[in-house]
């Protein structure tokens, strides 16, 4: 049976499988260092749509079409959906599988939304309650911009500590079974994060906003599983840019844990800051989802990493919590990773 671990982990008697996975960016992310291990770069931010909105719905569909494809299934085969983005009402992820049929569960959890997804995923296959689920999420630095800051048109000037959000959707199909797969990739165990509030309320330094959130839910994990960081090849925040890199690695060790050798960030990986210029790394939704898409996977099923802590962060804010002056919470959720 499946065994609660500690206050907020769960492992997975029978892990849950990753049968397919789909990754798309858009043109910025086409050019980064990481654009080899994405299915889809498109030249077009758009996507062929009139909008940022809808080209974000776009890649929705292309990301979860995809995954099901590559996974051998059909649309008819899941039973659930778990999606969602960082615009009002989730509408990037509705409007993009509103013709899919298929139960749809939207999510927000800011830029954790692929762990929130992933964890619901292995937890809905584990129970026996679905044989397939995707779990998807996507940004989109137009709409993103237009919805939280500016409307790209102004031309703002962004401080160093800011980060760029990613133009990606990244798809995943959780089954229960491997079905004859070379590599078996599972989700081995989860910890669910908590909400933190550290009172910062600068909404162009996202990293100092999650960071705590990230330290609190990787010491959580290794303390459920009495596991040393050691335990694992990489320890994977999601989008804390360089400025929430240093903060995390600073509480951690304040708390006797040092994850250094261990640590990778999507949003440091996914550009190259010399050559593209995006102060402090990337974010979003999509960042941590593509990468793990990815460049991630890729890792696993070549054999080079057997064990990942995949820990998405979220800064929990909109726009009207921020012109009301509210603190920025912070959130992550920690997804455990395996080759076997």
């Amino acid at each position: 049976m499946n065994v609660k671990k500690g206050k907020q982990s769960i492992q997975f008697e029978k892990p849950p499988f990753i049968i397919g996975e789909a990754s798309i960016c858009g043109p910025k992310e086409a050019e980064g260092p990481l654009a080899r291990y994405f299915d889809v770069l498109s030249e077009d931010p758009t996507f062929g749509k009139a909008s940022w909105e809808e080209g974000e719905s776009e890649m929705v569909r292309q990301a979860v079409s995809m995954a099901i494809k590559k996974a051998g299934k059909k649309k008819e085969d899941i039973r659930y959906i778990f999606a969602g983005d960082l615009l009002g009402q989730l509408i990037a992820s509705t409007f993009g599988i509103k013709d899919m049929d298929i139960p749809t569960f939207g999510l927000y959890g800011a830029c954790s939304t692929c762990g929130e997804g992933l964890s619901l995923a292995a937890m809905t296959v584990a129970a026996g309650y679905a044989d397939y689920v995707v779990a998807e999420a996507s940004s989109h630095y137009g709409s993103a911009e237009k919805q939280f800051r500016f409307p790209l048109e102004y031309g703002n000037q962004r401080p160093l500590s800011a980060t760029w959000t990613v133009t990606g959707s990244g798809a995943f199909v959780v089954s229960n079974e491997n079905e004859g797969r070379t590599e078996d990739i599972c989700i081995t165990g989860i910890t669910t994060g908590k909400i933190v509030d550290y009172g910062v309320k600068d909404s162009f330094n996202m990293g100092a906003c999650m960071a705590p959130a990230a330290a609190d839910v990787i010491y959580q994990n290794l303390n459920d599983f009495g596991i040393k960081p050691t335990y694992y090849d990489r320890i994977i925040t999601g989008d804390l840019g360089k400025v929430g890199k240093r903060i995390l690695i600073e509480l951690l060790s304040a708390n006797g844990m040092d994850i250094t050798k261990q640590h990778m960030d999507c949003g440091i990986e996914i550009f190259d800051n010399e050559e593209q210029d995006t102060h402090s790394g990337g974010s979003g939704c999509g960042c941590s989802a593509i990468t793990l898409a990815g460049y991630i996977m890729r890792q696993l099923k070549d054999n080079v990493w057997k064990r990942v802590l995949f820990v998405p962060t979220g800064a929990l804010l909109s726009t009207v919590s921020f012109n009301e002056g509210q603190n920025i919470p912070g959130i992550a959720h920690a997804v455990m990773i395996e080759r076997r």
